[in-house]
């Protein structure tokens, strides 16, 4: 069996070679299914990798219960002041930015609630800085530069489950008693990690081995995706399947704001454009001032009074 890596160090040690030598790892290891990779015409590439990103799904499906366990220890933290900040170097941490930057349009979030830290920072984004993940301090010393608190939330993503920038700000984390989550595409038995949730997202091989942009990249977005969504969907920023809480930035984000409120009223797109600015372009706002025919001040004070909870402010009794 495969020696499992400790990437701080903590557990008992391993001899330098056993410790440094990553080829063992899911992630670093060969597929099968694509040794004649460099033979593939364009069209047996594409199938290739269709074949193969269908694990994606698979992994996604047995990670559930931690995911699930992600979402509600999120929710809690952030409906009590905190924050969510995802953490990682490469394609992982370059995830975590992406899925952090797309909060605030889609959900009206402020920008500090969901935050994106990648080894190496903006210029990361663009040009490749992976050197820069070996250093765990520097992980710890982002989140402290974010006066990080109890009531935060550090989800650490790395594919390979061992990269030291992510392992010391978890570490960090867990000292001043922040809720730690830790992703990775790697099994428990190749990679020890002892935090408060552990995804495994686990799709096998990549078609170019050690590529870890390709399924690796893939599953973590889709888990990424279904982390923010779902803890927005429990803090009340969705009502049915609509993003009630959505930031009328642009005219695509206005049209969807006012087909939104047209198919939930059926009221005329006229009428609908009215409402929506007399809320001060607040989708769920709107609703309630219509429902519940209160006016803009009635409709925030019963909004907070239930926590920003359309559907506990619907069933609310209004002074």
């Amino acid at each position: 069996m495969a020696a499992n890596v400790d990437p701080l160090g903590t557990n008992p040690p391993l001899s330098t070679e056993r410790r440094t030598d990553r080829g063992h790892l899911l992630t670093e290891q060969a597929n099968p299914a694509s040794q004649d990779l460099d033979q593939l015409s364009a069209l047996g590439l594409v199938d290739l990798f269709n074949q193969e990103d269908q694990q994606t799904v698979a992994a996604i499906a047995a990670a559930r219960h931690a995911l699930a366990d992600a979402i509600e220890r999120t929710t809690t933290a952030l409906a009590q002041g905190g924050r969510l900040f995802y953490i990682g170097a490469g394609t992982s941490g370059r995830l975590g930015v992406l899925d952090a930057a797309e909060c605030p349009p889609t959900f009206c979030t402020p920008p500090e609630l969901v935050q994106g830290i990648l080894a190496g920072g903006e210029k990361a984004l663009v040009r490749s800085s992976e050197g820069l993940e070996d250093i765990a301090e520097d992980g710890a010393a982002a989140l402290k530069e974010r006066s990080l608190v109890a009531t935060d939330v550090v989800v650490g993503i790395t594919a390979g489950g061992t990269t030291p920038y992510v392992h010391g700000a978890l570490k960090y984390a867990q000292t001043v008693g922040a809720t730690t989550v830790f992703i990775a595409c790697v099994p428990a038995d190749q990679v020890i990690a002892d935090y408060d949730v552990d995804i495994r997202l686990l799709v096998g091989p990549e078609i170019l081995a050690g590529s870890t942009r390709l399924k690796a990249g893939t599953v973590t977005k889709m888990a990424l995706n279904i982390l923010s969504t779902g803890v927005m969907v429990q803090l009340g920023k969705v009502y049915g399947n609509r993003m009630v809480d959505v930031a009328v930035t642009n005219s695509k984000l206005r049209d969807r704001a006012l087909r939104i409120l047209g198919d939930l009223t059926d009221l005329p797109s006229e009428q609908a454009a009215a409402l929506l600015d007399r809320s001060g372009l607040r989708v769920k706002l709107a609703l309630l001032m219509h429902w519940r025919n209160l006016t803009v001040e009635e409709a925030e004070q019963c909004l907070k009074t239930s926590d920003g909870q359309l559907r506990q402010a619907l069933a609310a009794s209004i002074p």
